[in-house]
């Protein structure tokens, strides 16, 4: 269902079951279809696919660069 402004609307009774209350809700246009994601399902799926990339060691992220980063800019 389409809204007038041209969002999509979810009943009410697809909301209560998979517990949107509230917030955001993320589309992901795959080869399979529409997936929809919560705002903690997105979060955790970027933060499994971080940890598949950076093998789980901190230096490999974003806070590891920026603190490399400021080490060498005080240098």
């Amino acid at each position: 269902m389409y809204t007038p402004n041209g969002r999509m609307s979810l009943p009410a009774d697809v909301r209560k079951r998979l517990g949107l209350t509230s917030g955001a809700v993320f589309l992901e246009e795959t080869e399979d279809g529409v997936v929809l994601r919560t705002a903690a399902q997105a979060v955790a799926r970027a933060q499994a696919l971080a940890q598949q990339y950076t093998g789980g060691h901190p230096e490999a992220g974003v806070d590891g660069f920026l603190a490399r980063r400021a080490e060498d800019s005080v240098e």
